[in-house]
Order: structure tokens, then sequence, then C-alpha cells
């Protein structure tokens, strides 16, 4: 079980730094009672050229289309942000680190917009790399929500109750995780990570729609685009994934973590000698300042 925090950690609420253990929060708040907050995901990293933040103004440009999407009223500004961001992390003395920005609402049991917030930003030590072996994924029987019914494209916290209960299902199969469709059976995405498989020299992932458009996956893109790997954002079935060449999630806690099988059927390439390897290698090169340019594809 993760230590999240200790009785030294610090972290950012409402203005002010403030010891996590001494910190509180109302129990009559909207997002405590209806899920009704946004949140974000963001790494910090050992580099070449110190501790770094990566992509963090991608993170809080999407924190604040977040809080647009959803009507909740957020005025801090993308600089401001990311600047509190790196004080909490050296105040804390992370070097690799998981920063949580949250959004939460002001209590109010009515099913309107709230009319104050709080900011929250904390932050905890996690591996540079996480030591993930290829995973061994099945077809979840939850699918993603209609898009048409909440808003996919905004990291809404109550959007993640669906995840937990994909990631609940796969587990108790005794899979390490699980693949969600969306309403019409099309691949979407896992339950807290974006999906891509390789075929024929060719990466394929869902569009935007069903998808959280991730940053990580928006990263991925473009490494392929640099290395000259064909990329497809495009609609495919669970039964086109039989003949895939290899497959991967994509995430900004997880960075690139290898799928080994669907269903119990693996893929057709060992995962080193795959193309989702060499982008797996690009990514933590880029995370970490180094020059990837020994990456051949």
């Amino acid at each position: 079980m993760t230590n999240y925090y200790n009785d030294d950690t610090i972290i950012f609420l409402d203005g002010r730094f403030v010891k996590a253990g001494e910190a509180k929060t109302d129990l009559y708040g909207q997002t405590l009672h209806y899920g009704y907050g946004v949140f974000e995901g963001i790494r910090a990293y050992d580099t070449v050229n110190g501790t770094k933040i990566f992509r963090p103004h991608d993170h809080y440009e999407r924190l604040k289309r977040s809080c647009s999407l959803m009507g909740i009223p957020f005025h801090f500004g993308v600089e401001e942000l990311v600047q509190i961001t790196y004080q909490v992390v050296e105040k804390n003395k992370f070097r690799n680190a998981y920063v949580r920005p949250l959004v939460y609402c002001s209590p109010n049991m009515a099913l309107t917009s709230p009319n104050e917030v709080s900011l929250m930003i904390a932050a905890w030590e996690c591996e540079q790399h996480p030591d993930i072996h290829p995973e061994r994924v099945c077809i979840s029987s939850f699918q993603r929500p209609n898009p048409k019914a909440v808003t996919m494209e905004a990291k809404v916290c109550g959007l993640y109750v669906n995840s937990i209960l994909a990631t609940q299902e796969a587990k108790k199969r005794g899979f390490d995780d699980g693949l969600l469709l969306d309403m019409h059976g099309f691949v979407a995405e896992g339950p807290g990570a974006n999906f891509f498989y390789e075929k024929d020299g060719v990466i394929y992932t869902p569009p935007a729609g069903s998808i959280l458009p991730g940053i990580t996956r928006d990263t991925v893109i473009s490494i392929c685009r640099e290395l000259e790997i064909p990329v497809e954002e495009t609609l495919f079935r669970p039964e086109d994934l039989y003949e895939a060449d290899s497959a991967f999630f994509s995430s900004t806690m997880l960075e690139i973590v290898g799928i080994e099988s669907i269903e119990g059927q693996p893929f057709r390439k060992k995962w080193k000698g795959s193309l989702s390897a060499h982008i797996q290698e690009t990514y933590r090169c880029i995370v970490l300042d180094k020059s990837y340019s020994y990456v051949i594809v």
C-alpha cells in the first residue's frame, strides 16, 4: 500500500502551504457526495537537468478546460499553477513524484453549480519508471459512458467509478487489467489509460469521443510522427486485436505499459522486438531530457 503522506508532507490548499495531516475539508461538499469535481495527474522526474515536471502547462490547461466544461468556477492561471506545483515538489524534497491537483466544490446538496471551490495540490514519491511487466488484459463487461450523457473530454472525479468497477472485475477474473468498449462495441480505453496496438508497422489508437484524450497519448502520437511510424486514430473492434503484433497502454502515472495478451491470446511479437517497445524507450528518454536519436526503428 502506498504511503501518500507522513507527518512532514506539505500540500497546497486554498492559497496556503499546509501539512497534509492537518488539512481539513467539509463533509457536506458536492465533490464528496456527487463526484462533482475535476483533477489531474502529473509527473515530476529527476532529469539530467534537475527535477522537471513533464508537460505541466498542458495538464493545467486541461484542468481549466475540465472546470469550464463542468461549469465549475476556477480562476487560477496556468503559469501560477505550474509555479505552485514546483514549490510543492521542492518543499517535500522530491526528485521523482506524482502530483495530484484536485478542484473540489463547496457544501451544496442541490444539483447546481457551486458557490465556491477549493484547490488542493498534493504530491508523493514514485518510481522514475515503474517496473511493470507486460499485462494480461481482458475485455471488460463495463462500457465507457455515452459521450452524450457525460463530458468524456473532462477529467471528472465521478467518472472514475466506471474505471474502478472495470478494474475490480478484471482482478476478480485473474487478469491484470481490463479494456473497455464504447456503447457501439468499439475498443475505447483501459480503466485509467489510453490504448494502442501495432500491426504491420502501423500504430492504431481509438479516436476522441468515448475516451479521455490523454496527454501521454498525445506524446505517443508525437513520438510516432517524429520516428516516422505511421499512426492512425480509428475505430476498431476487439476481434481486430487478435491479429495484432503488439499493444500497450499509455498514462501519466504508468507511462507506457506493454500488454502481453488479450483474453489469454498473446500477440504475434515479443515485447522487446516490437515498435511499442521502441516507443516506450523513446518516451522514457523524453521525460528525462535525454537524447533519443539512438532509438532506431
